[in-house]
């Protein structure tokens, strides 16, 4: 067999496959190779992964008025993105909650500033989400104010200061904090969780709680706070920035931007708000407040990273500017001030639609300005009941459901805006339909009276749901017949009757109920009486009529001597009177004696 020939480049390539001789190109060599190269990484070992936390938040009690932070953070192939929940809605870092992303969107600190309950008493959810799956995992966040703050809550003795530090040299940042138990304490840098293991050992956080940086960079230059944590709760210290001076001839320059944009507000007039500003940068930018052309930060109180706009007694609308500035240029942006007012009461509501159980009201707005939402309140009238509420309606027209049968109710509406509750409107009463009663009469007697008539009374049904109508007296000799073969006795205006014509020494079944105009209710539990013979009904009638006719007898002694008591007191006037009369008839004898 010949020996393949040999040429330039693109000549072929002959090998010997399975004992046979078979020409392959170049590019059929290679194509295995591309086809290896070009194959996703997933199908080469790295299978795709759902998200896996590997810092979870963990449950918080602050202080009112300071700061909390929740840090997540996940790993995953596709890498995942993290973000922060409140009541089922993503946090956009507006106004006191901020969201500060690391890892390329795998982590994310939630920080809270300034904490105002219960504002921000909250469960906070944090996601991680990839393309494999979505996993999620939840904080509660929980505020005391400082006078109510328990025994042992931690307290900062000693914060960091402001501290400028040659690069290459050591900086340390002190802490220290006490509480019962003793306190862990923990750094955050530009809002971050400060990691010391993964500085290869040149940060590290001494025993003492401070914190020391070797060997410093222009990268460790930023605003850094401690954090004291028991199980009392947590406790942030006043930040402090740390600068490294001579940094910035030789490591890489940032151009200042914001971390956390200012935000728009809605107040009502003579109010007061804060507008919180912060931007980062290296070297760390100067930030400022301005209206319109008018400088609102003194130059020599600029701050750096972070300024707070205080603004109180705010009578007008304004748009109010942060500017941060450094060496490598100014950035701006603005926040909207509204003055609102809370708004007018709805028009008096109108009765639509009854039923036993609902009343459907609709009402006038009377605001031009949109309203977030309604507030229904409604109670039964009473001297002691109290409203019950309904909120976050968005229309004008209510249904409002699960109430007493044939109750009347006070109804009032009031609307919601950003600044809150308004003014109730005035206040529209209804009454709920009837339904049957859902309970029976109450402790059926009977007794007999005669040889053939018995005498049954009741009292009305504890829930009527309802004007009583009448009752009905279902009576028979032969309780195991069906109920619809029963003698039925009507009644009207009473809860009591008398069932003549009964037949002597047989046990009569006794059942009653009531009725509306809408329906019959339960029946009662039976009651037995047997119709004895003449004789033998003496006893019951001693038995039932006695108390009467002691009652009758204590009414007639009882007008008796109060008869007798003022015959005694007309006697006793009248004697006094016939004794004045004989005095003077004495006295005009004795006077004509003398005159004789």
């Amino acid at each position: 067999m010949p020996r393949p020939k040999t040429g330039g480049v693109l000549a072929q390539a002959r090998r010997p496959i399975l004992g046979l001789w078979i020409s392959l190109s170049p590019l059929c060599l290679l194509l295995p190779l591309i086809i290896l190269l070009t194959r996703p990484l997933s199908s080469m070992g790295e299978a795709l992964a759902p998200p896996k936390f590997t810092k979870t938040p963990t449950d918080q009690i602050g202080v009112s008025g300071g700061v909390a932070s929740f840090v997540c953070q996940a790993t995953g192939n596709p890498k995942p993105s993290v973000y922060w929940n409140k009541k089922g809605k993503k946090v956009n870092s507006q106004r006191i909650e901020v969201t500060i992303e690391f890892d390329d969107g795998a982590g994310a600190v939630l920080r809270i500033q300034p904490l105002r309950g219960p504002r921000d008493e909250n469960t906070y959810e944090c996601v991680a989400r990839n393309s494999v799956d979505e996993k999620s995992v939840t904080a509660k966040l929980s505020i005391i104010r400082e006078d109510l703050l328990p025994f042992g809550f931690p307290s900062i003795d000693m914060g960091p200061q402001l501290k400028v530090v040659e690069r290459t040299r050591t900086a340390t940042m002190l802490c220290a904090a006490s509480g019962i138990p003793d306190p862990e304490i923990s750094w955050f840098k530009d809002f971050l969780p400060v990691d010391p293991s993964t500085s290869q050992g040149r940060i590290k956080q001494l025993r003492s709680g401070a914190l020391q940086i070797e060997n410093s960079e222009e990268t460790d230059q930023g605003k850094y706070e401690c954090v004291a944590t028991n199980s009392q709760g947590v406790r942030y210290s006043s930040p402090a920035n740390l600068y490294v001076r001579g940094a910035t001839d030789t490591l890489r320059r940032v151009p200042p931007r914001f971390s956390i944009l200012p935000s728009n507000h809605e107040i009502m007039p003579g109010g007061s708000i804060n507008i919180t500003c912060v931007a980062v940068g290296s070297p760390m930018p100067y930030v400022k407040w301005m209206l319109g052309n008018e400088d609102l930060t003194p130059e020599d109180e600029m701050s750096i990273g972070r300024n707070v706009l205080e603004l109180s007694g705010v009578r007008e609308s304004a748009n109010y500017t942060c500017v941060a500035m450094s060496s490598l240029g100014i950035i701006e942006a603005s926040a909207q001030v509204l003055v609102k007012t809370l708004p007018k009461p709805p028009g008096t509501p109108i009765i639509t639609e009854t039923t036993a159980t609902s009343v459907t009201i609709t009402w006038d707005s009377g605001n031009p300005d949109p309203v977030s939402y309604y507030i229904i309140q409604y109670r039964a009238k009473g001297p002691d009941s109290k409203y019950e509420t309904v909120d976050s309606i968005t229309t004008t027209r209510y249904s409002i459901g699960g109430l007493y049968p044939n109750t009347e109710y006070e109804i009032r509406v009031s609307a919601y805006n950003t600044i809150g509750q308004g003014p109730p409107s005035a206040r529209v009463e209804a009454r709920t339909g009837e339904q049957a009663p859902v309970s029976p009469p109450r402790n059926v007697q009977a007794h007999i009276i005669s040889e053939n008539t018995v005498m049954v009374r009741w009292e009305e049904p504890e829930e009527p749901n309802g004007q009583v109508k009448g009752y009905r007296v279902y009576y028979t000799m032969d309780p195991s017949r069906p109920i619809n073969e029963w003698q039925i006795h009507n009644v009207q205006d009473s809860v009591l009757t008398t069932i003549p014509n009964l037949v002597t020494s047989e046990t009569y079944t006794i059942q009653v109920l009531a009725f509306t105009s809408v329906g019959d209710g339960p029946f009662s539990d039976p009651v037995h009486v047997k119709v004895l013979h003449g004789d033998s009904i003496i006893p019951i009638l001693r038995c039932v009529f006695l108390p009467l006719i002691l009652l009758l007898e204590n009414i007639a002694l009882h007008f008796y001597y109060k008869v007798i008591k003022k015959q005694k007191s007309d006697k006793k006037e009248n004697d006094e009177t016939d004794v004045s009369r004989d005095e003077e008839v004495e006295a005009e004898e004795e006077a004509v004696q003398e005159i004789e």
